[in-house]
């Protein structure tokens, strides 16, 4: 356990998160490889990999749940010192977990073609990306007990283990695409289902080794099998959290499918520059999120442990940090587009529509530090419905004026950046004033403030 309610908060921020973004940029390493091979294979499959890895914000959503639910709740039990809750939560998540995971094959394999029918025409798209799907989902599946054991050691304070994980994990994924994808030293290229295959193989060999670890070194909590009795009270508690903050990834899953559906009328090589560029977005966003994720444990123990001037103080420190990096790689999306996608597709409408991308969406980089910070900060405070609303109202805004731009016979894809863009820079307004009113009724006021309201009455 690592005590967080003690020291430099900026300190604290830093030094958790360092270990999750080397984590997380060795995982964009993989998606990189990923798109750089299936990208060889043409356009069609590259937009096959792209609709079939929407269904992973799906999975990001349902894992969310047990993801914040755990931490939180974990966090503050450890800011209270309170070993028996802790060790009840989260052997109630795995419990959940293990559900979810069986839930998901079934629904799964019955369910990919209608999904992937709702989003293309293209039979070439549609087979690739089944292809895809058929072979990762056992990867999928396992997210949930991944998740729910990495968030049980962040809510302690401990991330190192996880990305050396994550970091052994994704080696043997980006070892293993190019031999599956491309045949390298097998001769068998199995195509777009070698990059499924590949990151279930690495999923079950993150899972087994975490496991390890954890049943061997972790002393705070641990797997108590009495404990998976399906315990109402304790699930309430995780799935009040859990679920707002899984309700925002399910929005956004359905955000990207919406935009998937939307620029359907302009082929194939539309929805595949679209996947690419939004796939080097979100690795662009890599180090700001690390931030953001560190957020929640630090701003979550000391909650637990009532030092609320700590908490506003990680606000502090998580907004200037994430923002302050938002700001480079606005510059750099602005100034290089086409730099940051090339040698991924050697389609030129594909390069140039993910490069138009790049350079309209950088426009909500900074506005979505914002937004991932409070995010982490409704976290900390184990009320996620603020994020959840602030998602919608922007989800909501996007879907009403785009679908309202596509009776237009001018409708460009140009349009639907913008779009996208305003819509974060309205969401992040919406998420700093629901964190202002959150603070205001979750953390008391200090003594000095306390004593001048009382002598000005």
């Amino acid at each position: 356990m690592n005590d967080l309610t003690q020291g430099s908060i900026p300190k604290h921020l830093i030094t958790m998160a360092v270990p999750v973004m080397i984590g997380m940029l060795i995982q964009t390493l993989y998606f990189l490889v990923d798109l750089y091979f299936v990208g060889q294979l043409g356009d069609s499959a590259l937009a096959g990999l792209s609709l079939a890895g929407n269904a992973m914000f799906l999975i990001f959503a349902l894992t969310q749940i047990l993801n914040v639910g755990t931490m939180a709740l974990i966090s503050h039990a450890v800011g209270r010192k309170d070993n028996a809750d802790a060790n009840a939560i989260f052997n109630q998540s795995m419990m959940l977990a293990s559900l979810c995971a069986l839930v998901v094959m079934v629904i799964g394999y019955l369910g990919a073609p209608f999904y992937l029918m709702t989003l293309t025409s293209d039979p070439q798209t549609l087979a690739a990306g089944l292809d895809y799907l058929y072979w990762f989902l056992p990867g999928m599946a396992l997210q949930f007990p991944l998740v729910a054991v990495s968030a049980a050691l962040r809510g302690t304070g401990i991330v190192k283990p996880t990305m050396l994980v994550q970091t052994l994990s994704i080696i043997i994924n980006i070892i293993l695409s190019p031999i599956l994808i491309a045949g390298w030293g097998s001769g068998v290229a199995m195509g777009v289902a070698g990059a499924g295959l590949a990151s279930s193989i690495s999923v079950v060999a993150a899972v087994v080794m975490l496991c390890v670890y954890f049943v061997r070194t972790e002393k705070f909590i641990s797997l108590l099998w009495p404990l998976w009795r399906f315990n109402k009270q304790i699930v309430k508690r995780l799935l009040a959290i859990g679920l707002p903050a899984g309700g925002e990834f399910f929005l956004m899953f359905a955000y990207m499918a919406l935009i998937y559906w939307l620029i359907q009328g302009f082929g194939a090589d539309a929805q595949a520059g679209f996947g690419l560029g939004s796939r080097i977005m979100q690795s662009l966003f890599l180090p700001a999120m690390a931030i953001a994720f560190a957020a929640p444990a630090v701003a979550g123990q000391n909650f637990g442990a009532q030092h609320f001037d700590r908490v506003r103080d990680t606000f502090f420190w998580s907004s200037v940090l994430t923002c302050s990096l938002m700001a480079v790689l606005t510059l750099v999306c602005f100034s290089i587009p086409a730099g940051l996608v090339q040698g991924f597709s050697g389609d030129a409408q594909v390069i140039a529509v993910a490069a138009t991308f790049l350079s309209i969406i950088c426009l909500n980089f900074i506005p979505s530090g914002i937004v991932f910070t409070c995010s982490g900060m409704f976290q900390a405070l184990g009320n996620t419905l603020p994020g959840l609303y602030s998602t919608a109202a922007r989800i909501s805004l996007f879907t009403v004026v785009a679908i309202g731009l596509t009776s237009q016979g001018e409708f460009t894809l140009a349009q639907v950046w913008y779009v996208s863009a305003g819509s974060v820079i309205f969401q992040a307004l919406i998420s700093y004033v629901l964190l202002k009113r959150q603070f205001k009724q979750h953390l008391p006021r200090t003594l000095s403030e306390t004593a001048s309201t009382l002598s000005a009455h």
